[in-house]
């Protein structure tokens, strides 16, 4: 069996400096990218910002938690326009500076697909192509991503539209609650399609903390115990 949280994690000290977090919508990306940030603000020294770049889904999205996660010192970079009732795909030019600032440990949150890739196409070029890995989230339980057909598809119209490539792969399959060990290794079975078809790794197993407790050892990826921050108990 896996260990508790604490264990195993160190690995996210080794990603590249800037983690640019993308996926099909209802992926699950988001609750990733912010589980993800946190526990990275536990492990390194110095600045750690998250970028929340989804202007295109206006439901779950990091900057509804950035009073959370400021008041863990994380740094939450968003809309331009100050108002969380205001839905205006408006980018902050701060979204730059940790991107050129090496000092930064930065988490970048796409929008869904490559629509909401989009986003991130005007910031390429302030980029450095040899510190940052561009991870996509895999949700197997999601209707376009139940084939690695539909995940390779979806893969290639982001990697066109941002002009970079995924660097690692995030399985997060999940029924949000509802979830089962059944349903993690299905996602892992796709993942490992995916990952042999492009030569890229399983970066991260992602699951609620019951669920990681109960996976066989040996799969590849890290596994990310998560919390389930974006939702709410009643969710």
């Amino acid at each position: 069996m896996h260990s508790e949280k604490s264990g195993g994690l160190q690995v996210i000290k080794e990603d590249k400096r800037v983690r640019i977090i993308t996926g099909h919508y209802g992926s699950g990306k988001t609750e990733f990218a912010v589980n993800y940030v946190i526990r990275l603000r536990e492990m390194v020294e110095g600045q750690v910002a998250i970028a929340d770049l989804d202007v295109v889904n206006p439901y779950f999205r990091t900057r509804e938690k950035k009073e959370l996660l400021e008041a863990k010192g994380i740094q939450v970079i968003d809309s331009s326009i100050n108002g969380r009732c205001v839905d205006v795909p408006a980018l902050s030019p701060a979204i730059v500076a940790p991107l050129r600032n090496s000092t930064y440990n930065y988490v970048v949150d796409l929008g869904g697909d490559h629509v909401g890739s989009r986003a991130f196409a005007r910031f390429v070029g302030d980029l450095d192509k040899t510190d940052y890995d561009l991870f996509f989230v895999i949700n197997a339980n999601r209707e376009e991503t139940t084939t690695p057909e539909g995940v390779l598809e979806h893969i290639g119209k982001i990697e066109y539209t941002t002009g970079i490539k995924v660097t690692g792969l995030i399985n997060n399959t999940h029924l949000v609650r509802e979830t089962t060990v059944e349903d993690v290794l299905k996602g892992q079975e796709l993942a490992k399609e995916v990952s042999k078809a492009l030569n890229i790794p399983i970066r991260y197993i992602s699951c609620m903390e019951h669920i990681a407790k109960e996976l066989p050892e040996g799969l590849e990826g890290e596994v990310l115990p998560i919390d389930m921050i974006m939702r709410e108990e009643w969710m």
